[in-house]
């Protein structure tokens, strides 16, 4: 969206608000478009777009007609905007309330449904001050969502296209060609399934994320209509657990502590014989060969499994693809800009978007220093000024002075003495409502979540105020957060709220150790229901994070802890923390693997013509890449340093030797 349609969009809207009788389509066209569209059809196709623009974002345009005639006719057609119609209800939310919607908005770590989630909560703010709150002493639950697939499929569910991509089907084995309507996305058993209307099947599939073995490509020009009062948690409900199997898994002696602690106590010599010289043999428990296959692709030459043959081969088949994705040749590519850690680059959209939440604040929040504005809706101040600019200049077509937007900021402070009716926050979007709600769910599993009943009021307060896009809440479904162990969950809690070092026993699989050390807790959070505590570590004189299911041992040793002043206290919390004698790596990511750069914290990246990346990221442990490259299977791969990638390149080569070549 440019900035001249940026503009030309406000002002339809501002015109078709303040309209009661309805404008013809011939006043639209002289007084908004100025007569510039061309001739009759492109101007008809420009403002059908431009209807649907605002329709997505909340505005829904009435048609009206003169009794007795048609549609058809323009000279006897009309067009407005119901305010009412178009405007959230008010929403009064008491400070427990206020305290689980926070959690609820900031549990999505990234991806199109966390910028929904922090636009709900600007437009609930919008219409009245956020009440003074106190979270959770050091907690942060947050939903990793499955990769670049799920942001495309959600955006596809939401306008309501159906989606193509390759699948590995578990029954077969065999990749294939999938065109599905999607219904719902859901995470159970620690694994988010689509669930859709498969059209070459002519019947309801379930699809795992993992298994999707190509980028989602979205039918745009198709349409289609889901089952009435369909629910992803109720269908996800029905999906019965995969049973539980054993594995054989050689493991080089001496090595791979975290998978011995997971072998049977009673593991035998099996597989067709002893294993190879410097090997043990293991015998494993697991349910889903896709899981282990990717932690096992990730050991290389360290690991080698024995049986299943499906085990064996989906394990072959990862580094396979690893190893010809990191041969393929170079792609020309060119770092723009140095890149900051969000959701997604901002659009034209999303600063029409931003611009009709500000106006209520404002409205709500008069005498507001710039920067405090500025900050509340994530931008600089110059993004800031360039939105009031363009609110100054719109107004009613053809209006007095008195007819536009008045909004001053001299002094840096800012007022805003004329609203034209957009003192009001637009309802609810599908992304926002689904974000919220769904996110209010997903605290159910939450430990000690404060409020009482402060979740269950608040979530019926927000189903009233969404409507009909409430509803469709329903087709998203967040996983299961309560920690593994509660006891070791609780233990650094309650270090935290006092302030308490901590003494740990901590398995570490780069390091391949198991080690002691004193902590001083800061935050527990987590990824779904992965938990880890970031910490200052008195071994390494450091910041580090610790996994809850990695420590074998946790307790207060007596002292208090110290504040070191390098937490960076904002959401969310940093899985990987960088240091000044990090190495920056230059990785290429697929357009499957290219929300890896978010993960990893990209530094700069360059987008390349498939939809992939090349990002410049830190590591401070560079010895782990090989495994990274083979865990992710043809998803990334090292460029530069030279050293790494030939490293990496060595790695996959003797894994696969294991396996036959």
């Amino acid at each position: 969206m440019s900035v001249s349609r940026t503009e030309r969009l406000l002002n339809l809207l501002i015109a078709l608000l303040n309209t009661r009788y309805g404008l013809r389509r011939s006043e639209l066209r002289e007084k908004i478009y100025h007569d510039t569209s061309g001739n009759d059809v492109a101007f008809g196709r420009m403002f059908e777009r431009d209807k649907n623009d605002l329709r997505a974002m909340g505005f829904e345009v009435e048609t009206l007609t003169d009794l007795g005639w048609s549609e058809d006719d323009p000279a006897t057609t009309r067009y407005r905007i119901g305010k009412e119609a178009s405007r959230l209800p008010d929403v009064q939310l008491g400070p427990d309330e206020w305290t689980v919607l926070l959690l609820a908005s900031r549990l999505w770590e990234r991806a199109a449904l966390g910028t929904a989630a922090q636009s709900a909560l600007r437009k609930l703010q919008a219409s009245g001050r956020l009440a003074d709150v106190e979270l959770p002493a050091g907690v942060q639950p947050r939903i990793k969502p499955a990769g670049q697939a799920f942001d495309d499929i959600v955006a596809a569910m939401h306008a309501r296209h159906p989606v193509s991509f390759t699948y590995l089907a578990g029954s077969t084995g065999k990749e294939e060609e999938r065109v599905v309507e999607p219904w719902g996305l859901g995470s159970r058993f620690g694994q988010w399934y689509l669930v859709g209307y498969d059209r070459a099947r002519t019947a309801p599939r379930y699809f795992r994320l993992s298994r999707l073995t190509s980028a989602v490509t979205t039918l745009a020009r198709d349409h289609y209509e889901p089952p009435a009062g369909f629910n992803i948690r109720e269908e996800l409900g029905r999906l019965p657990e995969m049973p539980l199997r054993t594995a054989v898994v050689d493991v080089r002696q001496g090595r791979l502590l975290a998978l011995r602690r997971r072998a049977l106590d009673d593991a035998r010599q099996r597989g067709g014989g002893a294993p190879a010289d410097g090997f043990d043999r293991l015998v494993m428990e697991y349910r889903d060969p896709e899981v282990l296959a990717e932690e096992l692709a990730s050991y290389g030459p360290d690991a080698l499994a024995v049986e299943p043959a499906e085990l064996a081969e989906a394990v072959r088949r990862r580094l396979v693809a690893a190893a010809s994705f990191s041969d393929s040749p170079v792609p020309d590519y060119a770092f723009q800009h140095a890149r900051a850690r969000t959701a997604r680059k901002g659009t034209s959209e999303d600063q029409l978007k931003r611009m009709l939440q500000l106006v209520p604040f404002l409205v709500h929040n008069q005498g507001l220093h710039i920067q405090d504005v500025a900050g509340h809706f994530g931008v600089s101040r110059e993004e800031l000024e360039a939105d009031l600019r363009i609110l100054i200049c719109s107004g009613l077509p053809e209006g007095y002075p008195d007819d536009l937007l008045d909004i001053q900021w001299e002094d840096d402070h800012v007022f805003i003495s004329q609203d034209l009716d957009l003192n009001r926050p637009v309802r609810f979007t599908v992304a926002e409502a689904c974000a919220l709600l769904t996110g209010l769910e997903t605290l159910n599993g939450l430990p000690d979540l404060p409020g009482g009943g402060a979740l269950e009021s608040v979530t019926l307060k927000l189903l009233a105020a969404a409507g009909e896009e409430g509803l469709r809440a329903a087709s998203i479904a967040g996983p299961w957060i309560a920690p593994a162990d509660a006891a070791t969950h609780a233990t650094v809690r309650r270090a935290i709220e006092a302030g308490s070092q901590l003494h740990l026993t901590y398995l570490s699989p780069q390091r391949d150790a198991v080690t002691e050390r004193d902590v001083d807790p800061l935050r527990l959070y987590s990824l779904d229901n992965t938990w880890y505590f970031e910490a200052w570590c008195h071994l390494v004189d450091g910041l580090r994070n610790f996994r809850l299911d990695r420590v074998q041992d946790v307790h207060p040793n007596g002292q208090a802890a110290t504040r070191h002043g390098t937490s960076d206290d904002g959401v969310p919390a940093k899985l990987f923390t960088a240091n000044d004698d990090d190495t920056t790596v230059t990785v290429q990511l697929t357009r499957q693997g290219r929300g890896l750069a978010d993960d990893y914290y990209a530094e700069r990246t360059a987008e390349l013509p498939d939809g992939g990346l090349v990002a410049d990221i830190r590591f401070g442990n560079t010895a782990w890449l090989p495994m990274f490259v083979a865990q992710h299977g043809g998803s990334a791969r090292i460029l530069a340093p030279a050293g790494l990638a030939d490293a990496a390149r060595e790695w996959l080569a003797a894994s696969l030797d294991r396996y036959g070549g």
